[in-house]
């Protein structure tokens, strides 16, 4: 299988835009985060609620792709399963006792609950007991993986992909995977939307969204149906042709469903009672804007971004250490310019252009140099020799 370029752009680009909306989750009005700024914009969240439809589903889904290229190079499971558990298990626990706690050190000191001293908080932190109210997101439990989640779902997904294999390999997973990749015009663009609208309405309401691995049975059928979706996309040639040919109109079904799904939000949102009808059109609109983007995403940068551009090698070894630090980054730099009022442009600038130089320098300068921190944040040794399979995140 040759080296697939555009899948490579699309998961920096990914992460890329995850760094600019962790961001921009500073100063949305209404949504809660671990600090916020006191310049806030309630312009900001059309676009954040309409990014926010689509941007963890499209890393899972390059996820999927990514999966399904380093399996087919690896000959056995048991190897693919111990190389996964090394480079996800492995960053995870690192950031969360090393990189992570400086995000619920500043969360807990800005809401007046956490003491100011970082080392008399780590000395807390690491025994993992129970801190009071709402001190910080996961305050329950002690400690916090924050926006590393993704390491841990994405770990139990593929190990449960890889215990469904032989089911996969069967006559009758072949013909499940058949129908998928089977999908032509018209139903490649709505029926794989009819799953994800059936987790929405039938669990949504039950489980909301948690980030706690345990309890977020809604988010883990929407997630890993999607990540399935990537596996299968990716051992199809005639899938990612007919995604090439829909680009066009996959753009212009995404625009046209996300502007009847936003109208029917806004006319909505100050009413407590919506009726089910109206709610099941909603959810109906959001589902298929969702996967009609996606397929839009993929036809696109499979038709623009496949080729070895020279900043790809780069930024994708980067783009691992990139997603472990830039929270940690944003959040420590907002605890310290928040209170100093520095004006709505430059405080921004100054928070965005902190976290990139900041990924940059420790990440350029240090972590790919040096041979016992690449696997702490999920890259492969020095002397590794790269050969088809994705480098980055999978």
């Amino acid at each position: 299988m040759n080296r697939r370029h555009d899948i490579d752009a699309l998961r920096a680009l990914a992460f890329g835009l995850l760094i600019l909306y962790h961001l921009s989750m500073l100063y949305v009005t209404e949504w809660g985060w671990h600090v916020k700024s006191s310049y806030l914009s309630e312009a900001l969240q059309i676009p954040m609620l309409m990014l926010n439809r689509w941007r963890m589903d499209l890393i899972f889904l390059i996820s999927g792709i990514s999966t399904a290229f380093l399996m087919q190079n690896t000959s056995r499971i048991g190897d693919f399963l111990r190389q996964r558990n090394w480079r996800l298990l492995l960053p995870l626990t690192f950031g969360i006792v090393v990189v992570v706690p400086i995000q619920p050190y500043a969360e807990g000191v800005t809401n007046g609950v956490v003491q100011p001293g970082f080392v008399a908080f780590l000395a807390r932190y690491y025994t993992a007991a129970p801190w009071p109210e709402h001190a910080f997101a996961g305050w329950q439990h002690g400690y916090t993986w924050n926006h590393l989640w993704y390491l841990a779902y994405l770990w139990c997904y593929t190990l449960l992909l890889a215990l469904l294999q032989p089911a996969l390999a069967s006559r009758a997973g072949q013909r499940l995977q058949a129908a998928f990749t089977g999908l032509r015009g018209a139903r490649l663009l709505l029926l794989p939307a009819l799953p994800l609208l059936l987790y929405t309405v039938a669990l949504q309401p039950h489980f909301p969204g948690t980030n706690d691995l345990i309890h977020d049975w809604y988010m883990h059928a929407m997630y890993f149906t999607i990540f399935v979706y990537g596996w299968c996309l990716a051992r199809s040639d005639a899938l990612w042709a007919e995604l090439l040919r829909l680009r066009k109109p996959a753009l212009g079904l995404a625009l046209g469903l996300g502007a009847i799904y936003l109208a029917l939000v806004l006319q909505f949102k100050s009413n407590e009672e919506v009726s089910t009808a109206t709610q099941w059109l909603i959810w109906t609109l959001r589902n298929l804007y969702v996967w009609a983007t996606l397929c839009t995403i993929l036809g696109w940068s499979y038709a623009l971004l496949n080729r070895p551009f020279r900043w790809l090698p780069r930024a994708t070894e980067s783009v691992y250490p990139w997603y472990i630090l830039h929270q940690s980054l944003t959040v420590v730099l907002a605890y310290w310019l928040v209170p100093l009022h520095v004006g709505a442009v430059a405080e921004p600038l100054l928070v965005g252009v902190g976290t990139v130089l900041g990924c940059w320098i420790l990440t350029s300068g240090l972590i790919v140099r040096s041979p016992w921190l690449r696997p702490l944040f999920g890259l492969k040794p020095l002397n590794h020799v790269v050969k088809r399979a994705a480098i980055g995140l999978a």
